[in-house]
């Protein structure tokens, strides 16, 4: 069985990818172009893959591909329609990252919230010494007790940033489907998340129903100017809207993770606003722990496992019961 790994720079060299007990030859690349998947599948029985794009012309041209082990759980980068027609069994890796994307969406609140960069870059600026007493005010600091977090994506990551952002005394609401006319219970219409929150942070997939879901008509309605946080995927957001938004004060901050292109050009849109200290953007590393990678890994290794078993799991495609 030949298995084939077409980025495996995406994850630390430090953590250990464990050997799936079956026979198996195992080849990895650090990197794989566009131009590279086709030559690097063509024979292989297992595809391992975090970022890779995965077209359906692609898969064409791989006879013998029967299963897909995404080291990731987002599915995006793969066409599912077409690995259900050819049956090729799809697994991802899930929940691996409760605590690490959480704690991840904490920091880039509590930073913001705070004014902590702009605090520390003036510091380094002197100001302090400047000052002529032991602090000064000159940005707004906010509590994170009392205030409301609407949460978008109500899934294991959505549940763990509310768990937290309770121990915090915050209100949490969670927001319904933005087409759902009546919200189920325990749910706010998404409209009320946008108009009733003062930290909005996203949770969900991004799909055909979530790509651009928050752009400048749902920008406007934010009426008590929110932190908007986002470490699911950069598509929710409309980058030129969200750019808008904060240099006009529809928002008060922002904190990202992710692009809709990664890594972004020097132009993108949210690369102008680094000089804003109301802006944060980390390069996709909210997922990154040591332990959740370590804990990613193994779970791929369990995957392939168990589709050797003819028992696999975490399916998303190519498996009709």
């Amino acid at each position: 069985m030949r298995i084939v790994f077409l980025d495996r720079d995406t994850l630390p060299a430090s953590v250990e990818i464990p050997a799936p007990d079956v026979p198996h030859e195992w080849v990895s690349h650090a990197r794989t172009t566009a131009d590279e998947v086709v030559p690097r599948i063509h024979d292989a029985d297992i595809v391992v893959t975090n970022k890779v794009v995965l077209t359906a012309a692609m898969l064409q041209q791989a006879p013998r591909l029967r299963m897909i082990a995404l080291a990731a759980t987002g599915t995006d980068n793969i066409d599912l329609q077409a690995c259900n027609r050819r049956n090729i069994i799809v697994s991802n890796v899930r929940d691996y990252a409760v605590h690490t994307v959480p704690e991840h969406t904490f920091a880039l609140i509590l930073a913001l919230r705070r004014n902590l960069l702009a605090y520390r870059q003036s510091v380094q600026d002197g100001r302090w010494q400047h000052s002529g007493q032991f602090c000064y005010f000159d940005f707004p600091i906010r509590d994170l007790a009392g205030s409301t977090l609407g949460i978008i994506g109500r899934g294991a990551l959505g549940e763990a940033v509310a768990e937290i952002a309770r121990a915090f005394d915050m209100r949490v609401q969670f927001a319904a489907r933005r087409d759902e006319g009546s919200p189920a219970e325990d749910y706010s219409s998404f409209t009320h998340v946008l108009r009733n929150s003062d930290v909005i942070s996203l949770h969900c997939p991004l799909n055909d129903q979530t790509r651009g879901m928050i752009g400048a008509d749902e920008f406007s309605l934010m009426e008590r100017q929110p932190l908007l946080i986002n470490t699911a995927r950069g598509g929710l957001v409309d980058e030129f809207a969200l750019e808008a938004a904060l240099k006009t004060g529809q928002i008060s901050g922002a904190g990202f993770d992710v692009t809709t292109q990664e890594p972004p050009m020097p132009d993108h849109p949210l690369m102008k606003l680094l000089s804003y200290p109301n802006f944060i953007l980390t390069p996709h590393v909210a997922w990154a722990s040591q332990e959740a990678i370590s804990a990613m890994a193994r779970q791929v290794c369990d995957n392939i496992e168990a589709f050797c078993r003819d028992m696999p799991r975490n399916v998303v495609a190519g498996f009709h019961g």
